[in-house]
């Protein structure tokens, strides 16, 4: 699984399969809500064949929730395949997860029950990433919306961000921010990706090509944040102990920030096509 930009891409729609992978870091390859009841049978097949020529470093396929009538069928259709990533929505428990072993998975929370238990996700033995589901959520909440008017989620919907983010970091896997369902709204997905890296997210869902490098661009340290990360471990070289840089004290926590700045841009130079 690379990031930080996981772009979506209806299971029934192979002539996107290409497209998507191209444009994004991961193409999740769904099997679940963006194909209706009656073609349930035909994704599953165009995935599985999909699956044969693609680069499974950067694929995943979401499967149907478990306990739904699908959720079997997708389950032997990839029985072949143990090394690919499966994406379990509506995840609620550790024993969910680990029922799909030999399958990488990462957790879908976006129920109640799921975000509470998000500890107990993602410290299951195969769970390698884990991310929240905010309109699903907002739904089985009771709420009405998850935004207030300012465009800022409300703090019971915040609250859900903030924990699967811990159970992520605390467990050592990969935390994954949501979707944001209005596609021309460019300005609140850049701050929504701004926030999430901010936090310590490390990738960020799209369900449009479009949203992919708005993604992208927010996830990369800024020019200011790569020459202090660069001028302040220069500095530490010459350093023992707790020292001072551009008037801010310096000890190992604010060098340990700016290695992750650094290693962000190595990665991000790395995927760059040659």
């Amino acid at each position: 699984m690379r990031g930080p930009a996981l772009l979506f891409c209806p299971g029934n729609r192979p002539e996107r399969f290409g497209k998507a992978a191209a444009a994004a870091d991961t193409v999740i390859l769904d099997l679940e809500d963006a194909v209706g009841p009656e073609e349930k049978d035909l994704a599953r097949k165009e995935v599985g064949q999909a699956l044969e020529r693609m680069d499974l470093e950067g694929v995943i396929v979401r499967i149907n929730a478990a306990g739904t009538r699908w959720y079997s069928d997708d389950v032997r259709a990839l029985a072949d395949r143990p090394d690919v990533v499966v994406m379990l929505p509506m995840a609620e428990s550790a024993e969910a997860v680990e029922a799909l072993r030999p399958h990488p998975v990462v957790a879908l929370c976006e129920t109640a029950k799921g975000v509470l238990a998000a500890p107990q996700i993602a410290a299951a033995a195969n769970c390698v990433g884990i991310m929240w589901g905010s309109e699903d959520l907002v739904a089985d909440l009771g709420g009405r919306r998850g935004r207030a008017p300012d465009g800022a989620y409300w703090p019971v919907v915040g609250e859900a961000r903030t924990r699967v983010l811990y159970a992520a970091r605390a467990a050592g896997v990969t935390p994954i921010d949501t979707v944001l369902v209005d596609i021309a709204d460019l300005e609140t997905l850049a701050a929504d990706s701004v926030a999430a890296v901010s936090s310590g997210y490390a990738a960020k869902a799209c369900i449009h090509p479009k949203q992919v490098e708005v993604v992208r661009t927010a996830f990369l340290p800024t020019p200011d944040e790569v020459r202090w990360a660069e001028g302040v471990t220069a500095a530490a070289r010459s350093e023992s102990g707790v020292f001072t840089f551009e008037g801010r004290m310096v000890d190992a926590p604010v060098l340990a920030h700016a290695a992750q700045v650094l290693r962000q841009v190595g990665a991000a130079a790395d995927e760059e096509p040659s």
